[in-house]
């Protein structure tokens, strides 16, 4: 039932996320003031819930039954999309950007508690496996979702009443499926709460770089969620100012680049052979790499441009699995929540410079989406010489899973 709850929450963000994201696209409005509110705006407005509510989210996750922080937060997102449903059907595009904020909220105290259930339901040599399992729906309510998006701005053009009706169907089916959540006692019962955020978050922060593969993880997943948030957005705007394709056409783009993130990251859990495979995470960053400059070649037909996609989110799916396995595998029982709260705030702070960075580059001339590409495959293999730096093991580990060691020893 976690990963059915899981999927219709993932599902339900990113539609809402998309939805509101295609509104924008087709209100008519000059380039740059669509270029400041769609790459700007309402990326901000999904990913900073996250930085500020992160924290609080590992608390409930440590101190109280994470079923029952589940059943809250499925209850909050119903009222939640109340209020979404009454935004669409008057057409207040600001307020329908107000309901994702809330609904990022009540999704960002849940993440924890979703990713610190999984070491409790299985056993340690399971949990690669669990994680492709979980990357798998999550990347597949994201395609669903996204395409959604596109489909619900696209049908109900003007009757977006009936956009809010979907949601508030999808958040009473979450609710549902909560109750199946197998009870579990609070990992941390006696833990308090600290008004001090920041003062934990750094504290915490402290605690995780005292483990290098630990810490290693962490800023690979930051970078991952910055760079999958990059593509995202990017894939719209090439889809709209390079191809030219309406935005159904748009949502098929990124659900090949979640599909191929899905099926990666459930392979990923399947070789993986009960065991956290950190060697994984190098030739993945090298697939992303030369896929995304082979993106940025000019001439480019949709079809082709559609199974690159699918290839360079397969790749990304070999990336995450090892990533999140060893976040969720290194702490101890009863600081999982807040280290995964943690994770998720530093995650989100990725996602949030993304609409910065982005912006920035277009402001600075920057406006083909093609360049941005060629800068994403850059970033990718200097990070992975920064990955290299973290954690010496790295590379090594990679020799031998790609059956190299014994040539690079001779």
């Amino acid at each position: 039932m976690l990963i059915v709850t899981q999927f219709q929450s993932a599902f339900s963000d990113n539609a809402l996320r998309w939805l509101v994201g295609f509104l924008v696209l087709e209100a008519g409005l000059p380039r740059e003031r669509r270029d400041f509110l769609f790459v700007l705006v309402v990326p901000l407005l999904f990913s900073v819930p996250f930085i500020l509510f992160s924290i609080p989210g590992g608390y409930f996750a440590d101190r109280y039954s994470k079923r029952g922080v589940t059943l809250t937060t499925k209850c909050c997102e119903l009222c939640v999309m109340v209020f979404a449903a009454w935004a669409l059907a008057g057409g207040h595009l600001a307020l329908a950007g107000a309901a994702l904020f809330l609904v990022s909220a009540q999704a960002a105290v849940f993440g924890p508690t979703k990713y610190s259930l999984l070491p409790e339901l299985l056993p340690l040599h399971r949990l690669s496996w669990g994680n492709g399992i979980l990357e798998l729906g999550t990347f597949l309510a994201a395609i669903t979702g996204t395409l959604a998006g596109g489909i619900l701005a696209h049908v109900f053009a003007g009757r977006q009443a009936w956009s809010g009706v979907v949601f508030l169907g999808l958040s009473a089916l979450g609710i549902s499926t909560s109750l199946g959540i197998t009870r579990l006692p609070a990992a941390d019962p006696a833990r308090r709460f600290s008004w001090n955020w920041p003062g934990g978050f750094v504290r915490e922060l402290q605690r995780m770089r005292r483990d290098d593969f630990l810490w290693t993880a962490v800023v690979a997943n930051t970078f991952f969620w910055f760079l999958a948030s990059l593509l995202l957005l990017n894939i719209v705007l090439y889809a709209t100012d390079v191809l030219r394709v309406d935005e159904v056409h748009s949502s098929y783009l990124l659900a090949g680049l979640s599909l191929g993130i899905a099926f990666g990251s459930f392979a990923a859990g399947y070789v993986s052979r009960n065991k956290i495979e950190h060697g994984m995470i190098l030739p993945a960053m090298a697939g992303i790499a030369a896929l995304a400059v082979a993106l940025a070649w000019p001439g480019r037909q949709f079809p082709e441009v559609l199974g690159l996609l699918v290839a360079l989110g397969g790749c990304a799916g070999f990336f995450s699995v090892p990533v999140n396995a060893l976040i969720q595998a290194r702490p101890a029982p009863e600081e999982k929540g807040r280290t995964i709260a943690a994770s998720n705030l530093l995650s989100f702070v990725g996602i949030a410079m993304q609409p910065l960075a982005q912006y920035a580059m277009l402001r600075l001339g920057h406006p083909d989406p093609s360049h941005v590409f060629v800068i994403a495959a850059t970033m990718t293999l200097l990070m992975g010489g920064v990955l290299c730096g973290m954690l010496p093991d790295l590379l090594p580990r990679t020799l031998v899973w790609t059956r190299l060691s014994q040539r690079a020893t001779l």
